[in-house]
């Protein structure tokens, strides 16, 4: 598939499913590859964390008065070292992800389709490594800001039904924004502030068509990611319910273990989803980006007259 290529609202749509189908294997088993081993560590650090939740929670329920405070006093070393290591390697973890598709996007343009795997996927990182944290740094900034005015907007927006409608675009419209912010950024030709300023560019050519694609999109993930997230947590409900005899105290150490076991299988459950999701949502904006991009520089068009001219 030719990623530089002009597109309108449809197309959009069209050609992201398209890609999915042809190359969706090699993108999902590249993300998989890279992505695997940060997932493996949040979810141990998460199953460690529902042991400690559920035990700070059922810690007073035979007559604690303050369980959340007596459990913090007596483990308060543990909590924030847990926390500061949780918080570092879900930030790594984050960044390496967010920064997948536009690397396997930029090696699939380069490769002219799948012609490449993790280890060529891996070396653009290491090369690109400055410039994902001088993004992180930037974007945080840039966030400041915009927090403000899409926390105001957003408020304007929920009080009508309508508003509330338009929400998952102004989402939509802000994580395209950042995505294709990075994806120039990767490109080397410009610096970070440029190509925020040209993602916004891009963005505004074809403002409705992108971020209407890039909202619907984010909208469908959020939906799909709810629904799957409470099926395991309606059965794990009614199933808690059931064992439960009643006019009997239910043993606080296997309401605990029943918690805790129902947290974690909803959370592997949907952490995995999402992950998915989340690469389908951004290889919709990678789309959008290249489009836009195609629209504003022409560099399909040019390269079809070069391998013309080549040709004769």
């Amino acid at each position: 598939m030719q990623l530089y290529k002009s597109r309108g609202f449809g197309e959009y749509f069209q050609d992201t499913f398209a890609f999915l189908k042809q190359n969706g294997g090699h993108l999902f088993k590249n993300f998989f590859i890279i992505n695997g081993i940060f997932l493996l560590i949040l979810m141990v650090m998460t199953y460690f964390f529902g042991e400690f939740y559920t035990d700070m929670l059922f810690s007073g329920i035979n007559g604690t008065t303050n369980p959340i405070d007596n459990y913090l006093n007596d483990n308060a070393g543990l909590f924030f070292l847990f926390a500061f290591v949780f918080i570092v390697v879900a930030l790594v973890a984050a960044m390496i992800s967010y920064s997948f598709l536009p690397i396997y996007l930029k090696l699939f343009v380069k490769a002219n389709g799948k012609h490449f795997n993790a280890t060529d996927i891996l070396n653009v990182y290491k090369a690109n490594i400055g410039k994902i944290f001088i993004f992180l740094l930037c974007a945080v900034l840039i966030a400041i800001p915009l927090a403000i005015f899409i926390g105001l907007l957003s408020f304007v927006l929920a009080i009508t039904f309508v508003g509330l409608l338009a929400l998952p675009l102004v989402i939509g419209g802000v994580s395209l924004y950042y995505q294709g912010a990075l994806m120039e950024y990767f490109e080397n030709k410009k610096g970070i502030w440029e190509s925020f300023g040209y993602s916004w560019k891009l963005m505004s050519s074809k403002f409705w068509a992108a971020i209407g694609c890039a909202g619907l999109f984010y909208l469908m993930s959020y939906i799909i990611q709810n629904v799957v997230s409470l099926v395991p947590y309606i059965f794990g409900m009614i199933n808690m319910y059931t064992d439960f005899q009643p006019g009997v105290n239910p043993d606080p150490e296997e309401v605990g273990k029943t918690v805790t076991f129902l947290m974690i299988m909803v959370f592997l459950i949907t952490f995995f989803v999402s992950s998915l999701l989340n690469i389908i949502v951004q290889l919709n904006q990678g789309i959008i980006f290249y489009s836009l991009k195609e629209d504003n520089e022409n560099i399909g068009a040019k390269s079809d007259i070069d391998l013309i001219g080549s040709g004769e």
